[in-house]
């Protein structure tokens, strides 16, 4: 199993809203006490552009909880969708409570793993896989590799979508994009300036169905006028993030 670093991971209020550290001031997740179930910040809405392309999935896969943004999110917004949490820390797992997330269920379910290891094992299981999983040095190297890549990818049943959060800044960013377009032979995109340093990056596993979600995926890079890395420009590309969960929450997708 991956080593788990020594530090521990903070819980902090700030300004009405509390915060999930591993470094102090690095915000890891983020909850509004008053609304537990908002996606606070704005990677996270980014994330959930997701739907765009798989608005109706019967089972997500996520790597790494943190503070459960995603996890609640998608528990309470698309409510016919069956969730599984892996999660590598057994202390972040122990404050689910602190931030409201739900208790396992027959719909939901955060399993203590290394997602590395367990993704070998979840062959055409996921119809969504949202990778978001960091420690207090960024991308962990297990969750960038080749082999790990091509595991998400058989992952996913055909036509599946996948989401990565990778830091720009991050020194792997390069060859992640590299290792993301072999595993997913080139069918990746992300949305310019939808969530500052934080890119989304989304893939999908490739699929011979004519008209299917990857037929989509292509036309809508057509009609942005822009190939891989970007679809679009900045603000328009946060405005339909912001635009995209208000209508999940409305039930309108």
């Amino acid at each position: 199993m991956t080593s788990v670093p020594d530090n521990r991971p903070l819980v902090r209020h700030r300004r009405g809203r509390l915060s999930l550290e591993f470094t102090p001031g690095e915000i890891q997740s983020q909850m509004d006490p008053a609304d537990p179930d908002a996606l606070v910040l704005a990677y996270a809405r980014a994330m959930m552009c997701f739907v765009l392309f798989k608005p109706r999935p019967e089972h997500i896969v996520m790597v790494g909880l943190g503070g459960g943004s995603l996890a609640k999110f998608c528990y309470r917004y698309l409510p016919h969708t069956r969730i599984t949490v892996l999660e590598l820390r057994a202390d972040v797992i122990a404050l689910r409570e602190r931030f409201a997330i739900p208790a396992d269920n027959e719909r939901f379910r955060v399993i203590h793993c290394d997602a590395a290891a367990y993704m070998k094992e979840l062959k055409d299981s996921a119809d969504v896989l949202l990778v978001d999983g960091f420690d207090a040095n960024g991308l962990p190297n297990a969750l960038a590799t080749e082999h790990f890549y091509a595991d998400c990818r058989r992952a996913l049943r055909p036509d599946g979508v996948m989401a990565a959060n990778v830091f720009s800044y991050d020194p792997k960013y390069r060859s992640v994009l590299v290792r993301l377009a072999n595993a997913f032979q080139d069918r990746i995109c992300q949305f310019t300036g939808i969530a500052g340093n934080n890119h989304i990056l989304f893939g999908i596993r490739p699929d011979r169905t004519p008209g299917g979600p990857a037929s989509i995926m292509q036309r809508k890079v057509a009609a942005w006028g822009s190939p891989t890395p970007g679809l679009g420009f900045g603000l328009a590309n946060r405005l339909l993030a912001i635009y995209t969960v208000a209508r999940l929450r409305k039930g309108l997708l």
